[in-house]
């Protein structure tokens, strides 16, 4: 998979508009995925690796959390196959696993902080690929 952030318009030129529904194991992996992410916690650690790889130390600083529960936490991560680690002497080291996980992060993320901070969707092309105002009126 090719690294960055996309936009919809990636995803449409990916997958095509007018496309059937997708089958229901696909929609049943999708929710266990979107499941792992409603957790604030798992959210801001796969925020967090977004920015660049870190150690368990590190995240567990960074998202305000006990080095354990960071832990259980990247497991779980790790299980879905969101992130991934790799051995680094005697540390692990965590990184997002699918760039396009990032990109759904991101936009919500930054959605949601444009919408608090007042930005309208006619302002957010200014903002960039990764906040196209594209999820305005979903009602979330």
């Amino acid at each position: 998979m090719a690294a960055g952030v996309g936009s919809f318009e990636d995803v449409e030129e990916d997958f095509g508009e007018g496309l059937g529904d997708p089958a229901a194991d696909v929609l049943t992996e999708a929710a266990a995925a979107f499941g792992l992410l409603a957790s604030p916690a798992r959210l801001h650690l796969v925020w967090a690796l977004a920015q660049g790889e870190s150690d368990v130390t590190a995240l567990a600083e960074r998202v305000g959390g006990a080095l354990p529960a960071i832990s259980q936490h990247l497991a779980k991560l790790k299980l879905a196959g969101l992130v991934r680690s790799r051995r680094e002497g005697r540390r692990m080291v965590y990184l997002v696993d699918d760039p396009h996980v990032v990109t759904i992060v991101r936009l919500m993320v930054g959605q949601l902080a444009d919408r608090k901070a007042g930005v309208g969707a006619g302002d957010a092309g200014a903002l960039g690929a990764a906040r196209t105002g594209r999820l305005h009126g979903l009602g979330a």
